[in-house]
This record gives C-alpha cells, structure tokens and sequence, in this order.
C-alpha cells in the first residue's frame, strides 16, 4: 500500500476512460437510436476536487458521445478527447502540452484499449468491473466498479495521499458558518 500512496503523492494529472469506468458500461439507447449514460454524482464530485486541488483532469474515449461532452464541460474538466484512435497517441500529445511526465500521471480505464496507457503512466488503474486482461498490468484496482464511485475512490485515494483531504472537509465544514 505504501508503494501505491507514493505513486498517488506525485500526481498531476488523472485521465479517465468513460464506458465501464465514468459510467457502468452498459449502452442504453432510446427508441430513437438516442444514446443515454448515467454518471455516478460521487464521481463527479471527485472529479471536480481533483480540479479545485490543482489537479489536472482528462478524459480519453474511443465513443464520440456528445452526453459525455456535456458532463465533462459541466464539471470543469478542459482536456476532452471523444472518438479517439490509439489512446496512447492522444495520451503523448496532452502530456507534452501540459509538460508532465509518466510518473505524474494516473489512468483509470477497464479495458485492453485502455492497456497502452495504463502501461506507460505513473498509476495505471482499473475499476473492479475491469476485464480481467488488463488486472496483471495495473498498479491498483479499485473496490467500486465504473459507475458506481470507481473514479470517486481514485480521487480520493490521490487527493487523501497527497495530504488534502482534511483541508478539504474543512472547506466544507466552514462554508456556512458567515
């Protein structure tokens, strides 16, 4: 655990893949053809912490889903990627332009598409809900599933190592008290 806490100390920047991680995999789709997603609100909520935290947030999907647009834009997130070719590629290009490296960057995703990147960052994880290929690659996999506060747990597990997280209750604790 001690190894995973000092991954965790030195990130920047957390990239979440969507379907399966950001939401339960699942596709729903209306008798249009419409597609629908549900977002969990915990994770959301981790997402925006991370960004208040002066963490950087990124999402890289091969979906070009104008719903996961919407829900990224509405949390503050500004490095959106939708239909993507070969993730890794796309995670190069947003790495140099924000001048980080691997080692200050975590990866949530849940399958073999997400493996190049999982591979090459400081902390490749996956949800619980990951197809079991891409489990001997990661750092750490989590206790909830993709939907259901996977990315939540990152955030916290991130934001707790890099000793913010009292500091965070206590905003929240003095909020009302003008």
């Amino acid at each position: 655990m001690q190894s995973l806490i000092e991954k965790a100390k030195k990130i920047k920047l957390v990239i979440f893949d969507v379907d399966g991680v950001l939401t339960d995999g699942h596709l729903y789709f209306n008798e249009k053809g419409v597609e629908l997603k549900a977002f969990h609100v915990h994770d959301g909520e981790g997402i925006k912490l991370l960004l208040r935290n002066k963490i950087e947030v990124a999402i890289i999907t091969h979906h070009d889903s104008p719903i996961v647009l919407r829900r990224m834009e509405k949390l503050g997130v500004e490095h959106i990627f939708l239909g993507e070719g070969p993730k890794l590629i796309t995670y190069e290009t947003l790495i140099k332009k924000l001048h980080f490296i691997d080692e200050q960057v975590a990866y949530l995703g849940d399958d073999l598409a997400d493996l190049p990147v999982i591979q090459r960052v400081g902390f490749g994880i996956a949800p619980a809900n990951a197809t079991s290929q891409i489990i001997p690659y990661v750092d750490w996999q989590t206790r909830l599933s993709g939907g259901y506060g996977a990315a939540r747990e990152v955030c916290d597990f991130i934001l707790d190592a890099q000793g913010l997280t009292s500091q965070i209750i206590q905003t929240y604790l003095t909020a009302h008290d003008n």
